[in-house]
């Protein structure tokens, strides 16, 4: 097999293999808004890590670790009103090893009375098989 063949054959599988990734972590994020969507907070928590060494950054604060991230969630969200409609877009990856990746994009609830949007980035990690967030930094 000639270097330029050798070559080609590498890419393609590398270019499947970020394919298989940003596949894998799109289904987290649609079961997310699924979940979102259903009223089932904990379901949409299912996407992120659960773990003490979990953040996420809004505005001007952190919460540190998995049950303070779903107890911020549970309270700012305590009805069907206040949760909305969720919606992704503007979704990009980029895959940094076979384990780990950062997204960037849009969310946007859809509300009765108000349709807030905002920006984040996600840092996903590879464990047991399972794509989870391990920081979320979201921003309206």
């Amino acid at each position: 097999m000639s270097l330029v063949l050798l070559a080609a054959n590498v890419s393609a599988q590398s270019t499947k293999k970020v394919r298989d990734i940003e596949s894998a972590i799109m289904t987290v994020l649609n079961k997310q808004v699924d979940a979102w969507n259903e009223g089932d907070i904990e379901g949409f928590m299912d996407g992120y890590w659960k773990s003490d060494d979990m953040r996420f950054v809004s505005g001007n604060s952190v919460s540190k670790g998995w049950q303070a991230a779903f107890d911020r969630y549970r309270k700012a969200y305590d009805s069907r009103e206040k949760m909305g409609v969720l919606s992704f877009s503007e979704i990009e990856f980029t895959v940094l090893s076979k384990r780990s990746a950062y997204v960037k994009g849009r969310f946007t609830l859809e509300r009765k009375e108000d349709k807030p949007t905002g920006l984040f980035t996600l840092v996903f990690r590879r464990f047991d098989g399972e794509w989870k967030i391990v920081h979320d930094h979201t921003s309206t």
